[in-house]
């Protein structure tokens, strides 16, 4: 497939961000947190319990840098080379697209459309595609939608291959007027393309408001009572590209998948739907790698399988043991500007020690590793061992492992053996394809627990990006120019609260189940310092409680009269500490080109998510840990910005200043995720007051003496941390905090109050 000779240039580079100035300030931070820790165990006989508390917060405040540090020590990601794939290869493998959805609702199947539009015209071979999709909510409006995308499809796809257009999602392509000065015949195919999206776009309004269409046929007879919850399998060929020669004209093969679902069936969620992905697309396709995108995420380079590309078929790398490729997730709305940055500098760092952790979409996945191959099973030449297969090819053994269909059990032999696949009409396994959506298919199988996507965590993609580390693989990543995959994020509100304390539940579930990574130090293949990364991105959720008691520790010093900061030069610690944490993190968001406010907001954010949605995390593992009750998975809202600008070709803009991440709103309703800031704000509020009315109590009960401007400053730098809410005190509608949540701060303010003077 790939030339292979050594005297031929790489495919792909590996790029080292490796930073000396950089390792001395995160040093330098560290050990100014190691002199402050010492300053206060110094000082603990002088100090009161707020002394104490202070001195775990920042234990574990210095914890989690140590984990950072070692994290970024040695950044890296890797660089295709295109032109050098084109020359040397000349047969391309297959790819199986899969996407995933799960609600009509939340989403809308307009979003889905255009993602799988996006994937059906990527810049590869049509006869080497084949793309996926999972309706978990088992949809005739998602199945309607996507049979009319199949015929827009049979345009779009040519006239972006034609054209070269950049990014192929026609909601994001055309939202820029076509330029005057363009080609006679270019405008004309623009004009009819466009026509013909917004008839498609028509199609689906009218649908999801009228369900007459229902009615057209017998295809939608399989979505006659159903429920969401309870239906049986359905496996349909929306389309299937018969010519398979590879032309520019043609249309990958496109399947829709809706998995058999029963009230007391347990589905595993996401983690299930993938699996049955695997599995039909096993019977179907069998390509040796597979690709994993959101219904939210659109392909935003038309060349980004032929990147992956570059990264497996690289010969002099060792890619055997390269397992996925992860592309950065990044969007081209809302809130994500912390996200952003966290896969900039730790998402590059994880990468340059044994690969980045899967992230759950835009990910490029060999399927020999998700059929559960372990590094040692392979020989010197990258092919599975004769010790490997005979115990793997075993009679029985794959049986066992997979389950009992004869065909499946062919497929994952083939799979394995790297044989190619057969080119068969793939509307002849649809049959068997429902069989393996069985609920019961899964049962005494490996499916969940060491092949495929694993189970016991929402985190299903982190819970699965350990099991592979775990076997010895690595992975690599490529962060292009533009970024591959572009996606959207709920505005900063209750959606968004929902979103993260999903993700910190999920985090925690791994940090407390089998795939832990404090588990299996010895055994198991994971390097130490990609160990812990894991412990790090886990533990997420715990961060909440050291978070919180810091917000409320200069407030409470204040109102008690003790001292929560040393006093003097020693003051100059604290000082230091603060102002290279502040510029160093806003150094990180300048350089990749955001703004001093977003900085700002997003430093916001951080505190609002960790004192909020990720305490409600420790409280759903805490239950599910006593066995009090389950965790459930709640799809957020999905939203498609029609009035947001930005182009195929061109950056995208955000114009709506209400879902700007620069703008600081937040959106406030009656949930109880609000309830805590409130509480931080008001708390820090009456202390700075009563601090400036001079209420405090002057009289030095403590040894070092009383609190004093510092603390007072330090409930200042949280009243502006937490500002959305402090905004929030005097705005009515969704920016208002409402009435019965501000009563319930204000009587637990008051409860802090008395208690603090009282003490």
């Amino acid at each position: 497939m790939a030339d292979s000779s050594s005297s031929l240039p790489p495919l792909c580079e590996r790029i080292s961000h490796k930073s000396y100035f950089l390792r001395a300030v995160d040093l330098t931070i560290l050990g100014l947190l190691f002199s402050l820790l010492l300053y206060r165990i110094q000082r603990m006989n002088e100090n009161d319990n707020a002394w104490v508390v202070a001195l775990l917060c920042e234990s574990c405040f210095l914890f989690i840098w140590l984990l950072i540090t070692c994290i970024k020590w040695s950044p890296a990601e890797y660089k295709p080379h295109l032109d050098r794939l084109d020359e040397r290869v000349h047969d391309f493998p297959s790819v199986d697209m899969f996407v995933t959805t799960a609600d009509p609702v939340k989403e809308p199947p307009i979003l889905v459309v255009n993602t799988v539009l996006s994937l059906l015209a990527v810049n590869y071979p049509a006869n080497k595609l084949a793309c996926y999709v999972s309706d978990d909510g088992c949809s005739p409006l998602t199945y309607f939608s996507l049979k009319e995308a199949s015929k827009f499809a049979k345009i779009w796809v040519p006239f972006c291959k034609k054209y070269n257009v950049r990014v192929r999602a026609p909601f994001r392509y055309f939202l820029n007027p076509l330029d005057a000065t363009e080609d006679s015949e270019f405008s004309r195919e623009w004009e009819m393309t466009k026509r013909k999206y917004e008839e498609l776009v028509q199609k689906v309004e009218d649908a999801t408001r009228n369900s007459c269409w229902l009615d057209a046929g017998d295809d939608f007879e399989a979505f006659s009572n159903t429920k969401p919850s309870d239906h049986s399998t359905i496996v349909k060929v929306i389309w299937e590209n018969e010519e398979g020669v590879g032309d520019e004209k043609e249309v990958p093969h496109f399947v829709y998948i809706s998995r058999e679902k029963k009230p007391n069936c347990v589905h595993h969620y996401k983690a299930g739907a993938m699996n049955f992905l695997v599995r039909v697309s096993g019977l179907m396709t069998n390509a040796p790698y597979m690709l994993n995108v959101d219904c939210d995420m659109y392909v935003n380079e038309a060349d980004v399988v032929r990147q992956a590309m570059c990264i497996f078929l690289q010969r002099t790398m060792n890619p055997n043991q390269c397992a996925f490729v992860q592309f950065p997730q990044d969007f081209y709305d809302s809130n994500a500007d912390e996200f952003v940055i966290l896969q900039s500098y730790l998402g590059r760092g994880i990468a340059g020690i044994q690969g980045p952790i899967f992230t759950g979409s835009g990910c490029f996945h060999t399927r020999k590793v998700m059929y559960g191959l372990s590094i040692d099973d392979l020989d010197d030449g990258g092919s599975i061992s004769s010790v490997a297969t005979r115990r793997m090819l075993a009679e029985g053994s794959l049986a066992k492992e997979f389950g009992s269909t004869k065909e499946i059990v062919k497929s994952v032999a083939e799979a394995l053996q790297r044989k190619p696949n057969p080119q068969q009409t793939i509307t002849n396994s649809i049959k068997i394809a429902k069989e393996v959506g069985n609920c019961h298919y899964e049962y005494q199988t490996s499916w969940g627990k060491t092949i495929g996507w694993l189970y016991d965590s929402m985190a299903d993609d982190v819970n699965t990006s350990i099991g592979i580390h775990s076997r010895g693989w690595t992975s690599s990543y490529v962060s292009p120019d533009p970024p591959a995959f572009l996606g959207c994020m709920p505005p900063m509100g209750p959606v968004a609260m929902v979103q993260w304390r999903r993700w910190g539940t999920g985090m925690l579930e791994v940090f407390f189940n089998r795939q832990s990574p404090l588990m299996g130090l010895f055994h198991q293949k994971i390097r130490f310092r990609q160990r812990l990364a894991y412990i790090s991105i886990s533990m997420w959720g715990l961060r909440s409680i050291p978070e919180l008691f810091y917000c409320l520790l200069p407030a409470y010093c204040l109102l008690h009269n003790s001292a929560l900061f040393p006093k003097g030069l020693c003051l100059g610690v604290i000082v230091t500490l603060v102002g290279m944490h502040c510029l160093y993190t806003l150094w990180e968001f300048m350089r990749v080109g955001f703004s001093v406010q977003s900085w700002y907001v997003s430093q916001s954010i951080w505190r609002i998510k960790a004192t909020s949605c990720w305490l409600f995390s420790i409280l759903d593992i805490t239950l599910k840990l006593l066995g009090i009750s389950k965790v459930v998975l709640i799809v957020t809202q999905k939203t498609t910005p029609e009035s947001r600008s930005g182009s195929g070709d061109e950056p995208p803009q955000r114009i709506d200043d209400d879902l700007n991440p620069s703008s600081g709103k937040l959106e406030i309703d009656g949930s109880l995720y609000f309830l805590p800031g409130t509480f931080i704000v008001l708390v820090n509020l009456a202390a700075i007051a009563g601090y400036g009315v001079g209420l405090q109590q002057w009289s030095c009960k403590h040894g070092t003496g009383g609190s004093g401007l510092a603390e007072a400053c330090m409930c200042v730098l949280v009243v502006m941390l937490f500002l959305p809410f402090l905004t929030g005190l005097f705005k009515k509608g969704k920016y208002g905090i409402p009435l019965y949540t501000l009563c319930k701060a204000v009587f637990l303010t008051a409860l802090f109050v008395v208690f603090s003077v009282g003490k």
